[in-house]
């Protein structure tokens, strides 16, 4: 077991003070922060009138309080057997016969891998306009429960924008299910990705497994001072003393860059050079732009480095010198990690609603459509070979993500997520201990709004502030990328 050290909450929850909500993300346009703080007390008027819809309540319940060693799969299903757990392709109604085609390599070999348990949900079988999770499911035979790998398989890429199939869609599907979803811009793109997941899986593990992490400190900003100090280093060192727990791992390589070495040259050769890892985690800033903005959706999300001087410093817009993005990725490069996981705000896309837009929290509207971000789409899109997946977050990502009033540093799902993909485990599977941890806040506050419209409950502003947000910051972890793929196994 992981023990995470204690720490006062008041000194090390960035999400929330006693009075008000700090919201995370840089603003391109400034050089400061995306979003001014916020009453807490605005915010928390608004949740006391707001209301979980019931059969998500019943599932999230559910996955809660269940302790099953298959998470969301039913019992006596291995999750990493596609052959017991299926695979399936989910597409929008009107998907592009080119996209499919594209994605023949994949769909093929992921047919031979699960068998009878192949499906594609395709046509009038796929997503309809405006359909919600459940009532897909529902025409699928399937309600609140475990995946049933006969009706649906447990592992299901979604195919297209998150305009076609929404992200409330995606986070709600992802409850039971290992989901992921891939949406490029050309056809060529979708069979890059799909002949990279082929050759990938078709190599076998050859020395030991290797991991990186990356996390920034910049000038008078408590929001990476944090990540670094409670996040990025501590898993640095849990991820070293696994090797003697764990016989897989016993040669694990681990390496970081932070503070000042956590340059944008540096994060670029831990994505293309010889020795980049298999494996690199990130923590910082994402960049943010108004919806207006014609840099929006060519860098938003793109991962701030350490030449961002900080908040106070910053003077007008960002050049792109302080941040990574997918114009730095070079289209004749091979992109060397297999996964990414990136936290940060936009690091996997933004939708168009904003999810925090309460009581001057920002715009409601947060782009003209939602879209992924385009540093991922680059990396797994590469037509020299790309990643098999990346890990990371819709709109904003919060510290209440590694930290908990009262508790302290909370890295164990962070930790167990990175020992599973470096064990070999599908990504789509690792991120359970994410889907595990939503359904357990959701639930939670669900309960206690039920004890305020009820029982008249006295709940502080900013403990009911910091639970919603929470929530909402818990089941916007993505994976871009086919959520079956997993690092090359052993021979």
């Amino acid at each position: 077991m992981t023990h995470d050290s204690p720490l006062a909450a008041h000194d090390e929850n960035p999400a929330t003070t006693d009075s008000e909500l700090v919201f995370n993300g840089v603003d391109g346009t400034t050089g400061g922060y995306l979003f001014p703080p916020t009453p807490a007390a605005s915010l928390a008027a608004l949740v006391r009138g707001e209301q979980l819809a019931g059969d998500a309540v019943d599932e999230l319940q559910s996955r809660s309080a269940a302790d099953e060693a298959d998470f969301g799969i039913a019992f006596g299903h291995d999750p990493e057997d596609l052959a017991q757990s299926g695979w399936g392709l989910v597409a929008p109604v009107g998907l592009a016969p080119d996209v499919l085609e594209a994605l023949t390599p994949l769909r093929e070999l992921r047919r031979r891998q699960a068998g009878d348990l192949y499906r594609e949900f395709l046509g009038d079988y796929g997503v309809q306009p405006g359909e919600g999770k459940q009532q897909w499911l529902a025409r699928h035979g399937m309600g609140p429960s475990p995946a049933n790998p006969a009706k649906v398989p447990y592992y299901l890429l979604l195919v297209g924008d998150p305009e076609a199939i929404p992200y409330r869609f995606q986070y709600q599907l992802d409850v039971q299910y290992a989901v992921g979803r891939v949406a490029f811009n050309t056809a060529e793109e979708y069979d890059n990705y799909a002949r990279t997941v082929v050759q990938r899986e078709s190599t076998m593990a050859s020395g030991p497994r290797s991991v990186a992490l990356f996390g920034p400190q910049n000038l008078a900003d408590r929001s990476t001072n944090l990540s670094r100090r409670l996040l990025v280093e501590p898993l640095a060192e849990e991820l070293i003393a696994a090797r003697e727990r764990f016989p897989k791992l016993a040669d694990l390589r681990v390496g970081s860059a932070v503070a000042d070495k956590a340059t944008k040259a540096q994060l670029l050769d831990l994505l293309t050079s010889d020795s980049a890892p298999e494996v690199l985690f990130t923590a910082g800033h994402g960049v943010g732009f108004p919806a207006q903005d014609t840099r929006q959706r060519e860098a938003q999300g793109a991962l701030i480095c350490q030449e961002w001087p900080g908040p106070l410093l910053s003077a007008g817009a960002m050049t792109d010198d302080y941040y990574l993005s997918a114009a730095d990725i070079d289209l004749t490069t091979l992109v060397r990690p297999a996964v990414v996981f990136s936290f940060a705000c936009f690091g996997g896309g933004t939708p168009v609603e904003n999810d925090f837009a309460h009581q001057g929290t920002g715009p409601a509207a947060m782009a003209a459509r939602p879209f992924v971000a385009r540093l991922p789409q680059r990396l797994l899109g590469s037509p020299a070979g790309g990643a098999l997946a990346f890990l990371g977050h819709v709109e904003r990502a919060w510290g209440c993500s590694f930290t908990w009033p009262g508790a302290g540093a909370q890295r164990v799902v962070f930790h167990s997520a990175l020992l599973a993909v470096l064990s070999g485990w599908r990504v789509g599977h690792a991120m359970e201990f994410f889907d595990e941890r939503y359904a357990e806040l959701s639930a939670d506050l669900n309960e206690t709004l039920e004890g305020v419209r009820k029982d008249g409950r006295n709940v502080p502003d900013s403990e009911l502030a910091g639970a919603w947000t929470a929530n909402n910051d818990a089941r916007s972890y993505v994976v871009v990328g086919d959520p079956a793929a997993r690092l090359p196994v052993a021979p």
